[in-house]
């Protein structure tokens, strides 16, 4: 259990602090120890109330051009995910699972290094938002829309806003399909009330720092330990 409060506490610290990044850090503790199927249910209710706390601290910077075709996009991709995800075999999946973090981690590490905006693209913004459905009904994995939301948006306030939009909107489906597929249980909200506060303390110091660090650094620090944990996760399971 106390690996799972400390993956809880990190995880949502990582996600007040960037917006994101809170499953892939989550997942890649816990899948050395536990199955993805049982990772994902409880990941999921814990980040419903951060994305609503994100969502209405920075409500001011929503645009709905970004987050409402995108929102569309993954609940189209949720579907496939997650029956994927209670069909197919628990080591594939983390296999799979260490090749996405390694390569989303790589992409937004070097993606911090341009100075360039990629402008909105309705064909990229179909593929991203489809695959981006997949894994997050697969693994819960947002790091995708993240990847293209700090594309489109200006700064961090406009950045979290709507990608926790997004994930509001992706949550509120998955929940439903989950509780459909029987991969929501008592025993998962158990685990969550217990998860919770430590969830939402990360969360909040996540937030309280990053009115005062380098987010540019942090993003980059995280970007690096995410690879590293996919490396590891797949050579675990190869």
């Amino acid at each position: 259990m106390y690996l799972w409060i400390i993956a809880a506490v990190v995880s949502y610290f990582i996600k007040g602090l960037c917006g994101f990044a809170n499953t892939l850090v989550f997942t890649s503790i816990l899948s050395f120890g536990a199955l993805n199927a049982n990772i994902s249910p409880i990941d999921l209710l814990l980040g419903y109330p951060s994305n609503l706390i994100l969502t209405w601290e920075n409500r001011k910077r929503l645009d709905s051009k970004v987050y409402l075709p995108l929102a569309a996009l993954v609940l189209l991709g949720s579907i496939p995910g997650a029956f994927l995800l209670k069909n197919v075999d628990a080591r594939a999946i983390k296999l799979v699972f260490g090749v996405v973090v390694v390569v989303l981690g790589a992409e937004m590490f070097f993606r911090e290094y341009s100075k360039k905006r990629v402008h909105s693209s309705k064909p990229v913004l179909a593929i991203i938002g489809v695959t981006a459905g997949v894994l997050c009904g697969l693994f819960g994995v947002g790091a995708l829309l993240a990847a293209y939301v700090n594309r489109v948006t200006e700064d961090s306030g406009s950045f979290k806003a709507n990608i926790s939009a997004v994930f509001i909107v992706e949550n509120t489906f998955r929940i439903i399909l989950y509780s459909v597929l029987g991969l929501l249980t008592f025993d998962t909200v158990k685990s969550v009330l217990m998860l919770i506060p430590f969830a939402l303390l990360g969360l909040i110091a996540g937030m309280k720092c990053s009115n005062y660090m380098d987010e540019k650094l942090v993003k980059k620090i995280t970007f690096i330990l995410l690879v590293l944990s996919g490396i590891s996760l797949i050579l675990k399971n190869l």
